[in-house]
Order: structure tokens, then C-alpha cells, then sequence
């Protein structure tokens, strides 16, 4: 018999000692991405902030950043991976950071936060970054035993559609929008994944139709997103997206742990609320 399953079962759920791990990976990155904010302006270069958050890592003793850091001002916070970091920061754009630390025993933190440039939010960013932050927070509370990854995700598609139908950017019934994915091309990817030794750490969300229930000492990060771009195409039947909304890319992710009452923000050092964002 193969060890894998036997193994990724095993780190899937994390013993008192690794989250104490974790915490610390997940301290270190939250420094970081308050060091960011209070650096960036316009004129600076994306490559210039990222100096400042993997500086932060090695400087607290990290062996590096747990994955290719992500800095992406105005529209380029619409490429899901952009990883080039070398455009320069311009007035009136949001910036999209995620970036996480990883230890010398490879426990990793997992962050992402979006704030503007300049420091104040015009009224189409507050708006979508308030229903971004709406359906994490939501998701984040979904995070319990007994629950799932699958239900994480399923929480948060919902406050994004119905926040969506609000603004105009989707048209119907959510419950119809929901089903038809014809959300997609605003919000194309799953909400969360497992936190470990990886940054997609192994373990199953399924086991043949059955989502997997989630215990005490599992750790996943929460991480919904809206990308308001034309790199994919408007579905049929759905409106097209005024000027004003393109180029707004944001998304807000945190590390969670299961616990025995219900969930710990491991990331919670990293501020997210509209009024943290703006200076």
C-alpha cells in the first residue's frame, strides 16, 4: 500500500507543536504586510515594496518567502499569479500583495491584502473591496468543526453574487447565478486551501462525494477575490462591465485553524477593515 493517503492524513491535521509553528510563520508575514502599507506611494516600484516584505522575512529569521511573492498594482491584480513585480505604483491604483513567509522547517504563512496607493479608496474600490471583505469575513466564520472547505467556498460565492447583482456587474437570480457559475469571470477561483509544510498542502477536501468534515488542528486559508478586467470574456446575458469598475483587482486572504470552539485567525495581525486601509 502506497504511504501517501496514510501520510497526507497525517498532516492534514496539525499537532499543538506545528500550529505553534504556524503562528510564528503567520506573525512574521502580518509584519510584513503592515511594513508594505505604510511604504508604498506612488512612483515606487512594485519590485521596491516586495524588497521590503522578503527584507522583513530574512530579518526575522525565515529561510525565505513561502512561494513566488505577488505585488500587483492596478490591473495587473487582475492576473491571478502575476509574479513580474516591475511596474511602477500609480496614483489612484489599488495594490494587491500576497505573500507569505516560510520557516527553516518549512512551515509557511499565506496572506493577501489590497489597498490603495495613495491611501484612500475611490468609491467604486470601497465598494468592492467592503463586498470582498463582507464574503471573507463570512467565509472566515464558516470555518468550524464539522463544517467544510466546500461550504467555506460555497459562503462566500454567495455574499460575492449577491453583493454583485447589487452593484449592477451581474444580472438575475442568485440562486440561478450561483449554479450557472456566471460569476466566473469576476470570481474564478476556489476560495481556500490546506496550510502546512506546502502552501497547498496535501490532504483531501473529498472523499469520493463526500466533502471533507473538518476537525480541530486543520489550518486553511479563506480568500475570496473579485477581478474586474476584460481578460475573460462577459457570459452571455450578463451585463457589460462599465470603465469605472475595470482594473479593480483585490482579494483578502487569512490563515485559519480549526479549533475545538470554532476557528483562530492565525493572520489576524494583518489588518484588513476599509478604514485600516486608508491613511
Amino acid at each position: 500500500m502506497a504511504p501517501c493517503p496514510i501520510l497526507h492524513e497525517l498532516r492534514l491535521r496539525k499537532a499543538p507543536q506545528e500550529l505553534v509553528r504556524l503562528r510564528e510563520a503567520c506573525r512574521i508575514s502580518a509584519e510584513a504586510h503592515e511594513l508594505s502599507r505604510q511604504v508604498a506611494r506612488p512612483g515606487l516600484s512594485e519590485r521596491q515594496v516586495q524588497s521590503v516584505i522578503e527584507q522583513h522575512f530574512l530579518e526575522q529569521g525565515a529561510r525565505g518567502p513561502a512561494y513566488n511573492s505577488i505585488v500587483a498594482g492596478g490591473d495587473n491584480a487582475c492576473v491571478l499569479h502575476y509574479t513580474s513585480n516591475n511596474a511602477v505604483l500609480r496614483e489612484g491604483d489599488l495594490l494587491l500583495i500576497d505573500a507569505g513567509c516560510s520557516l527553516s522547517d518549512y512551515y509557511n504563512g499565506d496572506i493577501t491584502r489590497t489597498f490603495p496607493i495613495n491611501g484612500r479608496f475611490s468609491s467604486e474600490q470601497r465598494e468592492l473591496y467592503q463586498l470582498v471583505l463582507n464574503a471573507q469575513e463570512a467565509a472566515v466564520e464558516a470555518v468550524m468543526p464539522g463544517g467544510t472547505a466546500e461550504g467555506v467556498h460555497d459562503t462566500a460565492v454567495r455574499t460575492l453574487v449577491e453583493g454583485l447583482v447589487d452593484l449592477g456587474l451581474l444580472q438575475g437570480e442568485v440562486d440561478g447565478l450561483v449554479e450557472q457559475g456566471a460569476y466566473r469571470h469576476l470570481y474564478m477561483h476556489r476560495t481556500g486551501h490546506w496550510l502546512g509544510l506546502d502552501v497547498h498542502d496535501v490532504g483531501s477536501y473529498r472523499l469520493g462525494e463526500h466533502p471533507v468534515r473538518l476537525e480541530p488542528g486543520m489550518v486553511l486559508t479563506v480568500e475570496p477575490g473579485l477581478y474586474i478586467s476584460d481578460r475573460v470574456a462577459v457570459p452571455e446575458g450578463q451585463p457589460a462591465i462599465d470603465e469605472r469598475w475595470k482594473g479593480i483587482g483585490i482579494r483578502i486572504e487569512d490563515d485559519v485553524a480549526v479549533m475545538e470552539h470554532g476557528h483562530d485567525i492565525l493572520t489576524a495581525g494583518a489588518l484588513k477593515t476599509v478604514a485600516a486601509m486608508e491613511r
